[in-house]
């Protein structure tokens, strides 16, 4: 029984490597400026993390078949070995902390740097259970918002019209344009619960919390429709909470613009 254990430790430690080799059910094609750098950071964290489970389950699976309960057999209580397992610590230790300020370094790239100052300008405002992006149209500025005008079906996001700036500001539901290759900072907001905004894609997640303005920014390299999913267990109707992202060359975002807001 014992031998038929370690052979089922080793199948699966098998069935890991070849399910996490790349073949099956891997990223989509990354599409941001960004998404080499993180990709990058993910192998690199893999490959060790690979290297310590499967060395570790194969020793199990020896220590199982080389140990196993055997007729005439006396159990020996060992108190180990100090040293080795100090040794272990420290070497575990020290290459988590050296993963963990490497990722820092690709975070603080894509959280922590301004966009640039002419970046396109855009708002996501998560709710229970669609997208509502909002773009601040010609004049540039995003107009005021009141909670208390918020209507689901014709103000998601409450638009006051007494001001000005609010007049051209243009709102499309679950569907994000933006052009290629340009600089777009996005305002993220919620109006009900915390939610995720996920672009697989663009390699990018970040939460959505109520009460907070949260900017981030990207360039996107690759035309193309893609998903935007909610990474956040957000109430019943979580799993059809889905936008699409939608990169344009400059031109066509331009009159999609123009037709959203004759619409």
């Amino acid at each position: 029984m014992s031998r038929a254990l370690a052979v089922i430790i080793w199948l699966i430690t098998l069935s890991a490597i070849v399910l996490f080799s790349g073949r099956y059910g891997w990223f989509p094609e990354g599409i941001s400026e960004f998404a080499p750098a993180i990709d990058a950071q993910f192998m690199r964290t893999l490959v060790v993390v690979g290297i310590g489970f499967v060395s570790s389950q194969v020793l199990l699976g020896l220590y199982v078949w080389k140990y196993r309960d055997r007729p005439n057999s006396k159990a020996v209580y060992t108190h180990g070995n100090t040293k080795f397992e100090v040794l272990v610590m420290v070497v575990t230790g020290v290459t988590f902390v050296i993963i963990a300020i490497m990722g820092q370094r690709v975070w603080a790239q894509l959280h922590l740097s301004e966009p640039p100052a002419n970046a396109l300008q855009m708002e996501v405002t998560g709710q229970q259970f669609v997208w509502n992006i909002r773009y601040p149209g010609p004049d540039g500025v995003f107009g005021r918002t009141d909670p208390k005008l918020i209507n689901d079906q014709e103000n998601p996001v409450g638009l006051d019209p007494k001001d000005p700036a609010s007049k051209d500001d243009i709102v499309s539901i679950n569907r994000m344009a933006i052009p290629v290759n340009r600089n777009i900072q996005v305002f993220l907001r919620s109006k009900d619960v915390t939610h995720s905004f996920f672009v697989p894609a663009l390699r990018f997640k970040q939460d959505t919390v109520p009460g907070l303005r949260i900017p981030i920014h990207f360039k996107a390299l690759k035309t193309g429709e893609y998903e935007i999913a909610c990474a956040e267990l957000c109430g019943l109707g979580h799993y059809k909470m889905k936008g699409y992202l939608m990169v344009m060359p400059e031109e066509e975002f331009n009159a999609w613009l123009i037709d959203r807001a004759s619409n």
